[in-house]
């Protein structure tokens, strides 16, 4: 039977995914009116009213100055390029779509300490790149009917999640998490501000934007704070199959509140996205496991 804090780290682990698809759709459904950057100001702001509290409550105020050290503030840096190129893909692909491609980022992390710390990934870990890919082009499905110019916005936004994940390992260890994720809300809501006023025209604030990215604002705190938690209460290597329940909760979102389902080439690249991560978050575990430095830690 599995320990009790494995099993409260799954169900942390899906209440985030949830979350966080929860707050996409609110997302989505503010798109259908209002411009992307102007959106996520509205909801940038709302994310920080809630975020600022509980930091103070917890006592990280005078923590709040590291939101700006140079490895918070270049990962923040890197997930607003994600989020930018998130807002754009949702505004014109299924919301389905977006986060199944999105699912790559696991493994374009492998790309990236390959590339930038040095680190041997093999061709196993190669291969599925490879096949993770594939999914995702299968899903993009250039050149063809279903294809949507938006489609690299999509993927631009893995690349951009990767190398927030890859700065993430820089970040130092007494920097508290949730002053780490105000830096990202804070650095997001600037950045999208400042391009909203160049590059759109604003609409008017109405009450449904309000209570939607009130909504929005409350989901994506619950999202950050239940993946916090989930890998702290349990092993990595157990929670972590467990976030590719972002398709599922997607899938029901896009066709409960959009109406959308994906075509048959969609759902097989969706398929090929899941087994080369589940298959790369395996390995990683049993190559943790074989490693008598790693598990002393």
């Amino acid at each position: 039977m599995a320990p009790p804090s494995n099993l409260r780290g799954i169900a942390a682990v899906l209440l985030a995914t949830g979350a966080f698809v929860a707050n996409d759709s609110c997302m989505k459904l503010a798109l259908a009116d209002a411009p992307p950057f102007q959106v996520l100001v509205m909801r940038g702001v709302s994310a920080c009213l809630w975020c600022l509290p509980i930091l103070v409550v917890l006592g990280h105020g005078r923590s709040l100055p590291l939101a700006f050290h140079p490895w918070v503030a270049l990962r923040s840096l890197s997930e607003t390029t994600a989020i930018f190129c998130f807002i754009l893909a949702l505004s014109a692909m299924p919301i389905a779509d977006v986060t199944a491609m999105v699912q790559i980022t696991p493994l374009l992390v492998l790309v990236g300490i390959w590339l930038f710390w040095g680190e041997r990934i093999g061709l196993l870990r190669l291969a599925l790149i490879g096949l993770g890919i594939s999914g995702a082009l299968l899903v993009a499905q250039p050149g063809g009917d279903a294809a949507s110019p938006f489609a690299i916005f999509a993927f631009l936004t893995a690349v951009g999640a990767a190398g927030r994940d890859i700065i993430t390992r820089k970040v130092p260890p007494q920097i508290p998490a949730l002053i780490v994720t105000f830096s990202t809300l804070l650095i997001v809501l600037i950045s999208a501000a400042a391009a909203s006023f160049l590059f759109e025209d604003q609409v008017s604030v109405t009450f449904r934007h309000v209570w939607l990215m009130a909504i929005a604002g409350i989901f994506l705190m619950c999202g950050h704070l239940s993946i916090f938690l989930a890998f702290r209460i349990a092993p990595a290597r157990v929670v972590a199959p467990f976030t590719y329940s972002f398709m599922l909760w997607a899938g029901i979102s896009g066709y409960f509140l959009f109406g959308q389902l994906p075509n048959a080439l969609a759902i097989g690249g969706m398929v090929l996205i899941l087994l080369a991560g589940l298959a790369v978050v395996l390995l990683e575990g049993r190559t943790r496991q074989g490693d008598p430095a790693v598990n002393k830690i």
